[in-house]
């Protein structure tokens, strides 16, 4: 088969991924489009050691302020998450996650509100194997479903610690129904505006009382830790109708059921919001934005053919990636560079694009914020807002500074990679425009930055110059417009 161009490469690296390290361009660029795209889905066979390069020579540094601890420090967390988004070799294993994170978005200041920073970090980040009550965070517990079965990935949440207590599950009664997790799961996880009714809400919100929360025995540190606990007594036993079939023979009434059986009533809810139609479609058309273009909706046929691979094969979204992945849409020109860049896409592309050694992941998070992204935070149940309305000018500035403060960083790097190119201006701007690649360049973009380059009198391509022209290109590439769109 075919090896694949290194610009198909890099629209695959940059969509399913996160940009391209050389390691990844040199490995995948011995195969064809299909085996890269089998690699990538199929990641559960390439082994996950990336946090144990964590602090080690060679990779992209962490800031500790005593003991590194992501399972219990909220900053430390953000910097383990672009830590391995940097050097895992399990890249759309990493995307995903920030998929569903902003597709169940869940906040950590209000887990941290209600129950300390210490427990909200480890309820939204940490690691069970690593956890002495095995808690496993929201974060990795999308890591670990990244690609699923859909309708497993929904129950999973629905018993989330970190969910029952964004969305108030743990205190949804029979006495007190909770609507508002039954309201955001028709709404914002599975079907979409326009597809259920207020009544639905009501209903769905029975549904889950006794859905809670508990505090179990001890762990073998002598700490406690709060999980999921389904509470009988809690549970509204009678039927509940809704406005959609639940069942496959069409009903739409879940049964009364004792109060013993009554967690089956949530069972049967997710998986009616699983199989249903709706269902299919929404995720069709929100992957397509995240996945293949921004500038354009959609045809019907693509939403169509995604949704039936998602129905055919029970909701496996690994399958459904791969389809998209391989889809005719994903590799039409018009989808190449038709994404604006979240923020966190930006600064690890940014720093896989210009270099690492010597930059502290720690030094990214307030320019993240500044660009208005914070990891583990998202300002409400809907997820940050997308496109274009990452860009206000404050947003854009911050992109600017911080495409400077990494430039400024490896301008002794920078200017080591370019050494084979200082015999001219034009060689060591060809260079760089390569390395760091952008949509089309406007000739007068072009020229400007040929005119950085020559301001300062006779090129001589001498180390000095390298390192400082260098670093002042890179900051100008990296920090156009043509670089935040992927």
């Amino acid at each position: 088969m075919a090896r694949t161009s290194e610009r198909e490469l890099e629209h695959l690296l940059r969509r399913a991924g996160f940009g391209a390290r050389i390691d990844e361009l040199d490995m995948y660029g011995q195969m064809s489009v299909n085996e890269i795209v089998d690699t990538l889905v199929n990641f559960d066979g390439i082994v996950d050691d990336v946090d144990g390069n964590i602090g080690k020579p060679g990779y992209v540094q962490t800031t500790t302020r005593g003991v590194f601890s992501p399972n219990s420090n909220i900053t430390d967390a953000r910097q383990r998450w672009l830590f391995r988004m940097v050097h895992s070799d399990r890249p759309l294993q990493e995307k995903m996650a920030l998929f569903w994170h902003n597709h169940f978005a869940t906040g950590y200041s209000k887990i941290a509100g209600a129950l300390g920073a210490t427990e909200g970090t480890r309820y939204m980040a940490a690691k069970a194997a690593e956890d002495p009550g095995r808690v496993r965070g929201q974060i990795e517990l999308f890591r670990d479903m990244a690609l699923g079965r859909f309708h497993d990935l929904l129950l999973a949440v629905a018993k989330d610690a970190a969910m029952l207590v964004w969305l108030d599950g743990r205190t949804n009664t029979k006495a007190k129904p909770q609507e508002n997790f039954a309201r955001e799961i028709m709404e914002l996880f599975t079907m979409g505006v326009g597809n259920y009714t207020e009544p639905d809400v009501y209903a769905g919100a029975r549904v889950f009382t006794g859905w809670n929360l508990q505090r179990p025995g001890l762990a073998s540190d002598g700490s406690q830790h709060y999980e999921f606990i389904y509470v009988p007594a809690q549970h509204d036993t009678a039927a509940k109708t809704f406005s959609f079939p639940i069942y496959p023979d069409g009903s739409k009434t879940i049964p009364a059921r004792g109060q013993n059986d009554g967690m089956q009533d949530g069972i049967d809810f997710i998986n009616a919001l699983a199989a249903n139609p709706n269902t299919g479609r929404y995720l069709a058309k929100k992957l397509f934005r995240f996945f293949v273009s921004e500038f354009r909706e959609p045809d019907e046929s693509f939403v169509n053919r995604i949704a039936g691979v998602y129905s055919n094969s029970k909701f496996d979204m690994r399958i459904v990636m791969r389809e998209l992945l391989l889809s005719p849409e994903f590799w039409d020109p018009k989808s190449y560079w038709a994404r604006y860049s979240w923020p966190v896409e930006f600064v690890v592309r940014a720093l896989k694009d210009v270099g690492w050694r010597g930059f502290s992941v720690d030094s990214a998070l307030t320019p993240l914020s500044n660009m208005g992204q914070i990891m583990f935070d998202p300002p409400d149940v809907s997820g940050w807002d997308a496109g274009q309305s990452w860009f206000s000018s404050g947003a854009m500035l911050a992109r600017m500074n911080f495409a400077s403060t990494l430039a400024a960083n490896q301008k002794f790097n920078l200017a080591t990679s370019a050494k084979t190119a200082n015999k001219s201006p034009q060689s060591f701007m060809s260079y760089f425009m390569d390395a760091i690649a952008t949509p089309s360049v406007d000739g007068a973009v072009r020229s400007e930055w040929m005119t950085y380059l020559t301001a300062t009198g006779t090129w001589t391509g001498a180390d000095p110059q390298l390192q400082a022209k260098g670093s002042g290109l890179v900051h100008l590439i990296a920090g156009s417009p043509e670089y935040q769109l992927q």
